[in-house]
């Protein structure tokens, strides 16, 4: 099947599925199980985007130092958090959900503004995951508790991060990949960090863990797409404002690279359900942009849903949801 085919045939379905979850079938209401935070959201997803070469591949990091940045003593370019005098930056943590569901997500935090914005982004994320962020479907964090940043140098695009000797203890091989992984997603975030070295008390890890999971030099995303759901949702982060018409970003390995997004308000009523194509598929990783257009009467939380269709017989698999501020058309 080719993608245009692909394409037509998750189109057609679409209809079908959105008519099922209108009448109660297929995907249900707003799942019960998926936190509603309360008050206001974390706020808009202002944060930059990652330049080309942080964003997931199928690419592990080239030779040690060769991604480099032209300006090696340049400081990653914080986001200001409109009319607070703070900075907003993204912490990634781990969202629960079935195989394939489960992976990476980020959220938003709010630090005082510093030219340490690296070291701020480090220490909220090693601060774990909010009480609202821990619901029955938790974001948690696979960072054990007590691990504390004692250092961190950006030099061609490469940050050397020394975090204490909790990091590196307990856990199994999954545990142990999912924590380097929220390191490097949450360094390179920042257009001057393209790879992570890590240190464990001021010695450099070549082998980490009990594990032996083997770090030959700086890692970058392209090394951590294990830890990635299906389809993975970059931005608009958990609990963020979406905006409207709201952008949605990330990244997909799906059967010919085809998939969908919808929106759901307060009440779980769909208000998007489209089709989307990733830039590659079955086999590979591919970037996707999508604008999405809803209506609203009011702001309120609502549920951002990805989900793919099988190609053995086009049931429902592979969904991840998680909420988001709704606001009406500007």
């Amino acid at each position: 099947m080719n993608r245009s085919a692909a394409f037509v045939l998750i189109g057609t379905l679409a209809v079908v599925l959105s008519a099922c979850v209108a009448s109660g079938g297929g995907l249900g209401p707003v799942p019960s199980a998926v936190p509603t935070p309360s008050g206001s959201p974390a706020g808009p997803d202002l944060t930059p985007v990652p330049g080309e070469s942080a964003d997931p591949s199928t690419s592990p990091t080239p030779t040690p130092g060769s991604s480099g940045s032209p300006s090696p003593t340049a400081s990653p370019a914080p986001t200001a958090a409109p009319g607070s005098g703070n900075t907003i930056v993204r912490a990634y943590f781990v969202l629960g959900g079935e195989p394939r569901s489960e992976g990476l997500v980020p959220v938003l935090r709010e630090v005082p503004e510093t030219t340490g914005i690296a070291r701020a982004a480090m220490n909220a994320l090693l601060s774990g995951p909010t009480a609202s962020e821990s619901g029955e479907r938790t974001v948690t964090s696979a960072i054990p508790d007590g691990s504390r940043l004692l250092g961190i140098d950006i030099k061609n695009g490469i940050a050397t991060v020394d975090l204490s000797t909790e990091f590196d203890s307990g856990g199994g091989s999954a545990s142990m990949q999912y924590r380097l992984a929220q390191v490097v997603y949450t360094l390179t975030q920042f257009s001057t960090v393209k790879s992570v070295v890590f240190q464990i008390e001021g010695t450099t890890v070549t082998v980490f863990g009990s594990e032996g999971i083997v770090l030959a030099g700086p890692v970058g995303r392209g090394d951590f797409t294990d830890q990635l759901p299906s389809i993975f949702v970059d931005r608009p982060a958990y609990g963020a404002a979406l905006g409207n018409p709201g952008r949605v970003t990330g990244s997909a390995n799906v059967f010919e690279a085809a998939f969908l997004i919808s929106l759901l308000d307060a009440k779980g009523r769909i208000l998007v359900d489209e089709p989307v194509m990733a830039l590659c598929g079955t086999g590979c990783r591919g970037g996707f942009d999508v604008t999405l257009r809803y209506t609203v009467g009011k702001a309120q939380w609502g549920i951002l849903r990805t989900y793919n269709l099988s190609a053995k017989d086009g049931s429902v698999e592979d969904v991840r949801e998680y909420p988001v501020w709704l606001t009406p058309a500007g």
